[in-house]
């Protein structure tokens, strides 16, 4: 029987829930001209005009020393990796 850890199968969804709530809250639409409706024979009309700013991602890396294995015998030692880091700022 395979067993699924819970915390590893929930990540994604919870990674997935987390950008989605930001794509759809991180921008700022401001709307800088009215829109007019086009005449009765269609003919003309304008549709409004807007700014739109997304949010600031900032992404860099720092180093963390993790447990890597260095042979079959799954011995571990402690090495220096780049790791993510993420930081977004929406836009005021």
């Amino acid at each position: 029987m395979v067993r699924i850890n819970r915390k590893k199968a929930a990540l994604p969804f919870l990674l997935s829930a987390a950008l989605l709530t930001v794509s759809a809250t991180g921008c700022k639409v401001t709307k800088t001209q009215d829109g007019k409706m086009p005449e009765v024979d269609v003919k003309g009309g304008q549709v409004p005009k807007y700014d739109v700013k997304g949010p600031k991602v900032d992404v860099k890396t720092e180093t963390k020393q993790i447990e890597v294995p260095t042979d079959v015998t799954v011995k571990t030692k402690k090495k220096d990796i780049k790791v993510p880091e993420v930081s977004v700022t929406p836009p005021r």
